[in-house]
């Protein structure tokens, strides 16, 4: 769990994706206890683990966030809990 000074983050599910090499996991998280953000993906790519917000498709067939970070510090703190979280899943 991380907390900086306005918020509080952590990790309520991980779903595992065993056959997937792109897409490892999606996770759900909790803000403050009050705000609950589902399906945020840890995705396999070059650079390593990432994690990327939910997303729809719209009806111009392209991938559009639904949550966006207006922060860089909180898509840093968020970053860092689910894969400090994830992390700790694999290995137990």
């Amino acid at each position: 769990m991380m907390t900086n000074e306005f918020f509080e983050i952590k990790v309520k599910r991980i779903h595992r994706l065993e056959n997937n090499k792109f897409v490892r996991a999606f996770v759900d998280i909790a803000i403050n206890d009050a705000l609950l953000i589902k399906s945020l993906r840890i995705l396999n790519r070059k650079e390593g683990l990432s994690v990327a917000m939910p997303q729809e498709q719209a009806k111009d067939k392209k991938w559009y966030d639904r949550v966006q970070c207006l922060s860089d510090d909180v898509k840093e703190h968020i970053t860092q809990e689910v894969l400090s979280a994830y992390n700790a899943d694999n290995n137990s």
